[in-house]
This record gives C-alpha cells, structure tokens and sequence, in this order.
C-alpha cells in the first residue's frame, strides 16, 4: 500500500509541474499574440529581460539550492546533537538557510543595480 501511495504522490507532482509549465507557456503564447494582432512590435519579445534564466536568475537559483543543501546538513547536526524531533529540525533549517539565501541574493543584486 504504500508503495502506492508513492507513485501516487510522485505522478501528482510531476503533473502539477508540467500543469504550471504548460499553463505559463500558453499563456506567454496568448498574450504575445494579442501584442501581434493590435499591431505592436515583435522587437519587445526579444528584449533583455525576454531570457527565463539569466546570469541573476541562475546566480538566485544557485544560492537558493546551495542554501537549502547547507539547511539539509544543519537540519542533520541538529537532529545528531539534540533531542529536537527530526522533522522540526529538518523543516526548519531548510527554510532558514533556503530563505537566508534569497536575502543576501537581494542585497547583491540590490548593490549591484546601485
């Protein structure tokens, strides 16, 4: 039973994630049309913010995952050296690493527009 209850849980999710990608594309595709159809030019879609993944975007990505891997580890010391509960210690150190690294991702990128 719960080796279904795994394969469930892991098609709901890759579902839910080709559901957004699918959602955001058509709806870049309709909007993009539109733009087309009232007569504005095409030269917008091919601007400097028109890339999914640009040097910031990457650099945000990078320390986000680094952030969450250093919560995975702190969440392991944590669960090692005391008796907190395993997944208090896990949850919350992901979050707080995870979240540490999109604010100093900010005050980078907020320093570097400056």
């Amino acid at each position: 039973m719960d080796h279904v209850a795994g394969v469930l849980i892991t098609l709901a999710f890759f579902a839910t994630v080709f559901g957004w990608v699918y959602v955001y594309y058509t709806t870049r595709h309709r909007e993009r049309m539109a733009l087309i159809e009232k007569g504005a030019d095409a030269s917008i879609f091919s601007g400097k913010n028109s890339s999914f993944l640009g040097p910031l975007t990457t650099l945000k990505l990078g320390m986000f995952l680094v952030g969450i891997a250093l919560g995975i580890l702190a969440g392991g010391l944590l669960e090692t050296l005391t008796t907190l509960d395993e997944g208090i210690g896990y949850t919350s150190m992901i979050f707080l690493f995870g979240g540490l690294s999109l604010v100093l991702f900010y005050a980078y990128a907020r320093k570097r527009q400056s």
